[in-house]
């Protein structure tokens, strides 16, 4: 059944009453380059994890243009029948609600099937359209099929450490080094930031039952719904493994067995449905082979440290294991390819860019006690010779200092850097 006009129009002037930025926004790094995607006529393609800011930094460009009013977020459950078919009504309500416009904000469109059709129709008669979506797999799927070549995808992550610093202490950014006070403050901030992540609302309010809510938002809407799901009772147990056991390996055979479930295969799709919703994510082993990668076990790290403490049991008291998943998470906000290196020893990150390995790096919360620095330096070093690199990095909780090691007649540079001035970008 066709959507009735009228609901499409209390829907749109709602959504224009209640859509306004919140008096404690946050600027976002991602809007310049937003911004001058403005200017061009490809399709914007802004996807992330559920309230992880999409939606506001939609609200911020729509106020950067006069032509903004052709808005609709497809969450509303009023929209819950509308289909493919009911686009054309939306067109002609708009126009006659607000006049023509070249500029279309669509939020969570992808619960409605067929949608690229539509968004391809707009842009095939000069229209720019920015849209957003909780599921990676728009780039894949959706985008694939019908947009290649006519959009630009731009991933949004929770809070970044630097964005909060720059709201709360935005002299601190240009600086290269800091004074004793700033220091301080800066180190206030971060433990702030080790405690209520980085999703905008719950920095907020801090309710736990919030990150609660959002994750059952993320298992039912863009999982379990999504992908027909029967059993949610395993996907649950699935992701309670996973959360307590974050930046830990693991395999899909040590998974199946964990949850009780009888196929490998079932359990490679619930992990593929859990990264494309953003809601964690599994890196490999480094290897020349392919084949060995995939077969490896892997080490899975959550969109929010927050989020992970808690879905997981006893996540928080590792604080060695926040950190890493903190590092984890601002690697893949600088849009670059992870892995973990295994040999002898262990190197916790391997960063490759274009097929050639940038970084080495290790994280540790107190590098001080010999043992612990020990191995953490000896895995650096092992992982250094075999990618040849000269330099690699330690990054912890709070020491800083470098370093010059030796392995078989080579020296090699370690830098021990605190972690919140590696996230600042100051090193």
């Amino acid at each position: 059944m066709a959507i009735d006009a009228k609901i499409l129009r209390e829907v749109i002037a709602d959504q224009a009453r209640d859509h306004q930025l919140p008096a404690d926004y946050i600027n976002r790094d991602q809007e310049p380059l937003l911004d001058d995607l403005a200017q061009n006529k490809e399709i914007v393609v802004i996807t992330g994890v559920r309230r992880c800011g999409k939606s506001v930094l939609m609200q911020q460009l729509r106020r950067k243009h006069s032509d903004s009013d052709y808005y609709l977020n497809f969450e509303d459950e009023r929209l819950v029948n509308f289909t493919l078919e009911d686009f054309q009504t939306l067109f002609t309500t708009l126009i006659e609600l607000f006049g023509e416009q070249k500029h279309f904000y669509f939020d969570e469109i992808q619960n409605i099937p067929g949608w690229e059709m539509f968004v391809r129709r707009l842009y095939n008669a000069g229209n720019k359209i920015f849209i957003t979506g909780s599921n990676a797999n728009l780039f894949s799927e959706e985008l694939g099929t019908r947009l290649t070549g006519r959009y630009i995808p731009i991933e949004i992550y929770p809070l970044s450490f630097r964005e909060c610093v720059r709201h709360q202490l935005p002299e601190a950014l240009p600086a290269k080094a800091f004074s004793t006070v700033m220091t301080g403050k800066l180190q206030g901030l971060f433990q702030d930031y080790l405690n209520s992540g980085g999703i905008p609302e719950y920095t907020t309010h801090r309710r736990d039952d919030y990150l609660q809510a959002l994750y059952n938002s993320i298992l039912y809407k863009d999982i379990v719904a999504r992908y027909k799901i029967t059993n949610d009772t395993a996907l649950k147990k699935l992701v309670f493994f996973l959360a307590s056991n974050c930046s830990k390996e693991t395999s899909f055979n040590a998974l199946k067995k964990a949850i009780d479930i009888k196929s490998t295969s079932t359990v490679s799709a619930y992990c593929s449905y859990l990264e494309t919703s953003y809601l964690c994510f599994f890196v490999n082993r480094y290897s020349e082979s392919t084949k060995k990668q995939l077969q490896s076990p892997k080490k899975t790290y959550f969109i929010d440290h927050a989020i992970a403490r808690t879905l997981g049991f006893r996540f928080s008291d590792d604080m060695g294991r926040i950190l890493e998943n903190i590092v984890f998470i601002e690697l893949k906000r600088r849009h670059q390819e992870i892995f973990y290196y295994q040999e002898k020893k262990e190197c916790d990150f391997i960063v490759r860019d274009n097929n050639r390995t940038m970084a080495a790096i290790q994280v540790c919360q107190q590098p001080s006690n010999p043992d612990t620095k020990k191995r953490e330096i000896a895995g650096l070093l092992e992982a250094l010779k075999h990618f040849s690199l000269n330099t690699g990095y330690i990054l912890t909780e709070h020491e800083e200092i470098t370093e010059t090691h030796t392995l078989d007649e080579q020296t090699y540079t370690v830098q021990i850097i605190p972690i919140w001035k590696w996230l600042l970008n100051v090193t």
